[in-house]
């Protein structure tokens, strides 16, 4: 079965972490292998110091390093560039039947965004933007937002998650 990959995005605090769960939930809840990746703006620091890892990696300036237990694996990599997701899935999700990004909101790929007045005025989506066409929906707490161009899904609305979860698996990337 091929892959599927789907970005959601938003303004800071909007709750992008918080659908991305949500979503990886209901792809599981319908026997999806799940998978994502998270894009951080800023230079992400998993390995303390002090541990073996950190040694391995800054002290002994290991190209890649993996961490390996009984329930878990991770891997701290040295990379010159902010690789693109698709790439990123392609090298080190294989398998996954759907793979949810967080962010990467500037990649040509699929996106859903949410929308909170809390984080923001306005949502990223605006019908002048010439990537308009690459938003499938969006998720918002806003009772006045609305769209001709692309969908508006509102939390209080009964089955949301679901109609969301639908739309994002028929409009995903397949790579």
């Amino acid at each position: 079965m091929a892959t599927r990959i789907i970005s959601v995005v938003g303004l800071k605090n909007a709750g992008k972490t918080t659908l991305v769960v949500a979503l990886a939930s209901e792809f599981n809840r319908r026997r999806k292998r799940v998978m994502t990746i998270k894009h951080a703006s800023h230079p992400a620091d998993m390995d303390r110091p002090g541990t073996d890892t950190y040694r391995h990696f800054h002290e002994g300036r290991a190209e890649r390093v993996l961490i390996a237990s009984p329930d878990l694996r991770a891997v701290i990599e040295r990379t010159p560039d902010d690789t693109d997701p698709v790439t990123l899935a392609r090298t080190y999700l294989a398998g996954a039947d759907i793979v949810l990004v967080e962010g990467f909101k500037a990649e040509p790929i699929p996106k859903m965004e949410v929308f909170r007045l809390a984080a923001g005025p306005v949502p990223l989506y605006s019908p002048d933007r010439p990537d308009r066409d690459q938003w499938i929906a969006i998720v918002t707490d806003d009772e006045k937002y609305h769209s001709d161009n692309c969908p508006v899904l509102r939390f209080r609305d009964t089955a949301w998650l679901q109609l969301l979860a639908g739309l994002a698996w028929d409009k995903a990337l397949v790579i």
